[in-house]
């Protein structure tokens, strides 16, 4: 007989602004760690759209702020690290979670395990979803690091016809694991790029369902992604709300750390 499955949260918040965003994410990490027997899954959108800065990128030498100030674009920094990111018309998702619940206490196969559901959630919508690594990856240089995340691949991004798509990045912390990434509905690189100081050559090759000639609506792709993350990592989702302390240390971050403008442009506050 086999043994029951372990059940995870499954937290869907819709979409937030960028702030709110990034303080419900760290604020479920910090509570996870007093706390961690329950792992989760969340899954949200942006609104409006946003650019997210990594944790240790210069912001304003990578964008032009005076630009994303004079056309209304929000700016906020994300605690974990890679490059810029336009959040529009897309599906994003965050795990949190131990090491113990991926079975491995290692950095590249734990990405490896976090990331498989997504490479299960394209298969299902009838793309042929690979691993960066796992394609000629002795002839193409992998984690070089770009001002643009788009516009660079790491070892386990997912690739489809030799096209990034979307983009993921994790944070360790004693015992606890963030992840959080995006799924592009459609394509707004371009509109991205228009903030960023320097040019990002490598994100034309980056891709969007719409690209690839696929169009889910975001409740559909949800029902995909959560159908994929239960079976690639075997466990079970139950749909749950945020706790009180959740929402309370959330609102919080987002006054005192995420709506600070030290925070946003030099990464403390």
């Amino acid at each position: 007989m086999s043994e029951p499955k372990a059940t995870w949260r499954l937290i869907d918040t819709g979409p937030l602004d960028g702030p709110g965003n990034m303080a419900l994410d760290e604020a479920l990490l910090n509570c996870f760690q007093k706390d961690p027997t329950r792992p989760l899954l969340r899954l949200y959108g942006w609104s409006p759209a946003a650019l997210s800065v990594g944790r240790f990128q210069d912001a304003s030498a990578a964008l032009n702020l005076d630009l994303c100030g004079e056309e209304g674009v929000p700016v906020v920094r994300r605690m974990t690290g890679g490059g810029i990111i336009y959040h529009a018309a897309e599906v994003t998702y965050s795990i949190v979670c131990a090491p113990d619940h991926l079975g491995s206490s290692g950095v590249k196969e734990g990405f490896r395990k976090l990331c498989g559901f997504l490479l299960g959630t394209y298969k299902r919508l009838g793309l042929d979803a690979r691993f960066a690594v796992d394609l000629n990856p002795s002839e193409e240089r992998l984690g070089e690091r770009t001002a643009f995340c788009f516009a660079g691949k790491e070892e386990f991004d997912v690739v489809v016809n030799d096209r990034k798509i979307g983009g993921n990045a994790q944070r360790r912390l004693s015992g606890a694991i963030l992840q959080h990434g995006s799924i592009p509905l459609e394509s707004r690189v371009q509109e991205g790029l228009r903030y960023l100081r320097g040019p990002a050559p490598g994100a034309a090759r980056s891709v969007s369902l719409a690209e690839l000639g696929l169009r889910p609506e975001p409740e559909e792709l949800k029902k995909l992604l959560v159908a994929s993350f239960k079976e690639r990592l075997g466990v079970e989702l139950m749909a749950q709300g945020l706790t009180p302390e959740e929402a309370v240390v959330a609102k919080k971050l987002e006054e005192h750390k995420y709506r600070c403008r030290q925070w946003t442009l030099e990464g403390r506050c």
